[in-house]
């Protein structure tokens, strides 16, 4: 019988044993932070996910219908509610669209709309500092004319081009239509303006 022979095993020093535990901890801590940090990452996204769907919808802005208040392209944030004001700008659904318009009568007022385009509203003119260009615009309605209960009579700020409640194509909004107030317009980063 042939002999077996050993080689000797080399024992690492306590030196190498110190820094191959130093390496396993700073990895099992480093995994712990990657894995809290992922954690906390879809924590946030979820919790932003259901802000944004319950309270604060995101919405770009399309067209020229709000000028010179927004612009095409610009970002704003709605706060959702039930009770809308004179003045106030709403997004609204409409023919499966989101459309942003500004509030200018609620439920059993009495709008007016003379032909050069000032609006009044219970007979009292109303300060519209936002619109620039004032007009007739698109409108078949027969002026005064009083909103139904439930529903808002609502105007686009670029008086000539917008279609909206003058038109009865369009009509008065429901109060279930509409999304929410307008807060805050994000971007264009250099514009944020709170509404």
């Amino acid at each position: 019988m042939a002999k077996k022979t050993h080689k000797p095993v080399s024992v690492p020093g306590e030196e190498a044993v110190l820094a191959e535990r130093k390496r396993l901890a700073y990895m099992k801590k480093f995994r712990t932070v990657l894995m809290s940090t992922v954690y906390v990452l879809i924590v946030v996204a979820a919790v932003s996910v259901l802000l944004a769907t319950l309270f604060l919808p995101v919405l770009q802005v399309s067209g020229s219908s709000m000028e010179p208040t927004l612009s095409d392209r610009d970002i704003i944030l709605l706060f959702k509610g039930e009770s809308f004001e004179t003045g106030d700008l709403v997004g609204f659904y409409f023919q499966n669209k989101l459309l942003l318009k500004r509030v200018i009568g609620g439920p059993g007022d009495i709008i007016d709309i003379e032909p050069d385009g000032t609006v009044y509203v219970n007979n009292v003119k109303i300060d519209e500092p936002y619109v620039t260009d004032r007009a007739l615009g698109e409108c078949d309605l027969d002026f005064p004319y009083q909103v139904p209960e439930n529903r808002y009579f609502l105007m686009g700020d670029n008086r000539s081009t917008s279609i909206d409640s003058r038109t009865s194509a369009v009509g008065c909004i429901e109060v279930d239509q509409i999304v929410g107030k307008v807060v805050v317009r994000v971007w264009p980063l250099n514009q944020i303006k709170f509404m």
